[in-house]
């Protein structure tokens, strides 16, 4: 047992003793594709969506130094895929390659001959009669294949961390994976299946043909390993109801992304944390992509500033996918920035409607900050406003309340040309879109005899009221009041003890003259 060769099944075994959900089935599909030509497998996903814990897995389900049977006979892929589960159980020498670990541990060694040394070094003292070939890395591997009779599973975790942190060395590492995976001979006589992961998909330029075998899976395309990508609305039920969590404040914070056959996928990492600490909050952690989307939004990027604001307002904005380049340094408009942060979690994508949202209130918040962090004199100018609004509505200004949502439907309308009350719930969110620092958002909440439209609940240590937010389409601010208080949206509110402003802000069109008229009627419970 070894750290490059059949690392054994300790790391899942750790995994398994934790808070589990069963992602077991995902070793179904890659023993589908075991000696086919459809045997190099690509997943790209977000960080803090499960890419190690899942090589981890394939490393105890594969390694042959091992008996990993406890580990998984309870599992998914015993039941669900009985006819494969046992012919490819602890069969194989596994060569696992951490790329993030060898970069911190390679120390001035380049990372292609650090691998090369260390996989031929634990190869030779696994098999001393293998004669290792000081030429070529590839020849070791076929001489090691001969020897044991035996194909390797190749597993490499964020494959793609030399392209993204250590572009000087692009060149050699990308010539190293080519000699690997891109003659199908000798990729045939030493892989019986190649498994790697990383946050972006394979770069589409030339210089990375090196990998252009691999039948990718990525947050546009996650195909047959949707179900895979996180946690399922399923999950995450079973999950609150084990540790006494609210299921939906748990969708409230965390879901959002979707696929064609899985409506809600969940950030595992923040449902995970939101377990441990029994607290629902933005456990997103940061990564070198947010100072690029502060720096992109501070120079409103093709329209960036813009975009960001309506998305805080729960707009969805068109995007074209296709001519991203996969990589974080070749962004050359709006649709390749947006398509970018698709891939790094931020934004979820609808491949029917070709449009992109905020997943949930965990990201959104990551959003406000970034917008609160640019020194943009426009972004400025909006926080000001935006948060003069809350205080104007806290202390009853219903005139320049409505002035402030007459303005901003004014300067939002190309995008929302359309009148409705979804257009004028989507400008009463972006003009409203730095509640984050006071309150918690819910839309559509349950209470009384129907819905409240929009619910703007204060954080512990905010000292504003609630509110209660009702909006209207040609039809009068008062009416709206009249309707929260007919159907009581406030009942399930008043047991908090907080003080409750109820809110009716109405948008009447005058066709004669094509103006718009906003009002505002604020009243205390």
């Amino acid at each position: 047992m070894g750290i490059f060769l059949n690392p054994g099944n300790s790391g899942f075994e750790g995994i398994r003793n934790g808070i589990y959900v069963d992602k077991s089935g995902l070793i179904g599909l890659v023993n589908q594709t075991i000696d086919t030509k459809q045997k190099l497998t690509c997943i790209s996903r977000p960080r803090r969506f499960g890419k190690s814990f899942a090589a981890q897995m394939l490393c105890a389900y594969y390694d042959k130094t091992c008996d990993s049977s406890k580990l998984f006979n309870d599992l998914e892929i015993a039941e669900k895929f009985r006819d494969t589960y046992q012919k490819h159980l602890n069969q194989y020498d596994v060569i696992y390659l951490d790329m993030t670990n060898i970069m911190g541990e390679m120390g001035n060694a380049g990372v292609v001959s650090f691998i090369r040394r260390k996989v031929t070094e634990e190869l030779v003292s696994a098999y001393p009669g293998l004669q290792a070939d000081e030429e070529s890395f590839s020849a070791t591997l076929v001489r090691a294949v001969e020897l044991t009779g035996n194909k390797f599973i190749m597993i490499i975790d964020e494959w793609d961390a030399p392209i993204r942190e250590m572009p000087e060395s692009q060149k050699e590492y990308l010539g190293f994976l080519r000699s690997l995976f891109k003659s199908s001979g000798t990729t045939d006589k030493i892989f019986a299946a190649v498994y790697i992961t990383g946050i972006l998909p394979i770069k589409k330029d030339g210089t990375e043909s090196a990998i252009s075998d691999f039948w990718e899976y990525s947050m546009l395309e996650p195909g047959e390993f949707q179900a895979y990508v996180g946690f399922t609305e399923e999950d995450v039920k079973k999950l609150c109801q084990v540790y006494g969590l609210s299921f939906e404040e748990a969708k409230r914070w965390y879901d959002g992304y979707a696929f064609d056959d899985v409506a809600s996928v969940y950030n595992p990492y923040s449902i995970m944390k939101a377990i441990i600490m029994k607290k629902f909050k933005s456990y997103w952690r940061m990564s070198a992509a947010a100072d690029v989307l502060e720096d992109y939004i501070a120079g409103d990027y093709d329209g960036l500033f813009q975009a960001v604001l309506e998305l805080l307002g729960g707009c969805r904005i068109s995007v074209d996918t296709d001519g991203f380049n996969n990589d974080i340094t070749t962004v050359r408009n709006r649709d390749d920035l947006l398509t970018l942060l698709i891939h790094l979690g931020y934004l979820a994508y609808d491949g029917k409607e070709g449009t992109v949202r905020i997943p949930n209130e965990e990201i959104k918040i990551e959003f406000s900050k970034s917008i609160r962090e640019v020194k943009n004199t426009e972004a400025l100018m909006r926080m000001r406003e935006s948060h003069q609004l809350i205080l104007d509505t806290v202390q009853m200004n219903e005139a320049a309340v409505a002035a402030q949502i007459e303005k901003i439907h004014a300067e939002m309308t190309d995008p929302l040309h359309y009148n409705s009350e979804q257009a004028l719930r989507s400008v009463i969110q972006i003009a409203y879109y730095s509640y984050p620092d006071y309150y918690l958002k819910f839309e559509e909440l349950p209470s009384g005899d129907g819905y409240a439209d929009i619910v703007y609940f204060p954080k512990r240590s905010s000292p504003m009221p609630i509110l209660v937010v009702e909006l209207k389409w040609n039809k009068s601010a008062e009416g709206a009041i009249e309707q929260i208080r007919n159907k009581r949206y406030f009942d399930v509110l008043k047991e908090y003890g907080s003080e409750i402003l109820l809110v009716g802000i109405c948008y009447d069109k005058d066709r004669k003259s094509d103006k718009r008229r906003h009002a505002c009627r604020i009243e205390r419970l």
